[in-house]
């Protein structure tokens, strides 16, 4: 039931967001990975991590987002190998278009649908759940 209630809100939220704004919903989520982070920028390795994409999708995803101008790549001053995704003024400006159709979206599709109590209820359950996806390590037997 989970997975199809994740797929539901997730086709809705992606064909509202093509429809006005021509972005995907795994691009939005990269710009606001970005956008919220310091200096709108992060390593690849994180934001790959971060946004549950492989690291070869993720590189795609980006060459997509650099033509179109909404981010930028970055060397490393401090590795080499490493690269940064930089959010752009481009970016952040769809960013800011796109936002209010993402979260009415989500009201529309998600929060509209349950009263006040079950959406307490709903937040202590996927706190918990995400605690224990990457909640603390194992304890070590002495």
């Amino acid at each position: 039931m989970l997975q199809r209630a994740q797929v539901r809100i997730t086709r809705h939220l992606e064909s509202e967001l093509l429809v006005a704004h021509d972005l995907p919903l795994a691009s939005y989520e990269v710009l606001v990975q970005l956008a919220e982070s310091p200096r709108r920028r992060l390593r690849m390795n994180d934001l790959a991590d971060r946004v549950l994409l492989s690291r070869s999708g993720l590189t795609r995803l980006i060459d997509r987002l650099q033509r179109d101008g909404l981010v930028a790549r970055e060397a490393c001053a401090d590795d080499a190998r490493g690269l940064f995704a930089v959010l752009t003024e481009a970016g952040a400006a769809r960013l800011a278009e796109a936002t209010p159709t993402y979260l009415r979206g989500i009201r529309r599709q998600f929060l509209d649908m349950l009263d006040a109590g079950e959406i307490a209820r709903v937040r202590v359950m996927l706190a918990k759940l995400g605690d224990e996806v990457s909640g603390p390590a194992p304890a070590r037997s002495p």
